[in-house]
């Protein structure tokens, strides 16, 4: 006998099911729908944080808005200083921003690379964008570019 086969049978290859086991399986995932409640809704929205101390504080800061998050200016805590990641993270903002016709800041004097012009903005302090820090106990702190020192 051949490789290719004399029977012609075309569906061998693929899996062959009984109609009992389908509707068992459909019937099962209909089941599971019905007894969802409104509580398990609310946790496939949640994310867990890899952070001990934000975990432990979820519970404290869940009746907070996230306005009520801030922490005012005169009581930050975080350093002055923009990290490179910071950097990185404005500058290709902010050149999107450019690269899609948002008003430039500085003289251009022929620059036409949004990244350059990104750059200098930052240099001169014109970049109109608020770095917000995260804390682990769920604050933030927000720091504008002009504050944040390079």
């Amino acid at each position: 006998m051949s490789d290719a086969g004399d029977d012609m049978d075309m569906g061998a290859d693929e899996p062959m099911y009984e109609e009992e086991e389908i509707e068992y399986y459909s019937d099962d995932l209909a089941d599971e729908g019905d007894n969802k409640t409104a509580l398990d809704d609310e946790q496939d929205n949640v994310v867990v944080s890899g952070d001990p101390s934000a975990a432990a504080n979820q519970g404290r800061l869940s009746s907070k808005s996230m306005k009520d998050r801030r922490i005012p200016n005169e009581d930050r805590t975080t350093t002055p200083y923009m990290t490179k990641y910071e950097k990185a993270r404005i500058l290709g903002t902010r050149a999107l921003q450019i690269s899609m016709n948002a008003p430039v800041l500085v003289d251009l004097e022929g620059e036409t690379d949004p990244l350059q012009i990104a750059i200098k903005e930052l240099k001169e302090k014109k970049i109109p964008l608020i770095v917000r820090r995260y804390l682990p106990d769920g604050y933030y702190e927000d720091w504008t570019c002009e504050e944040l020192l390079q």
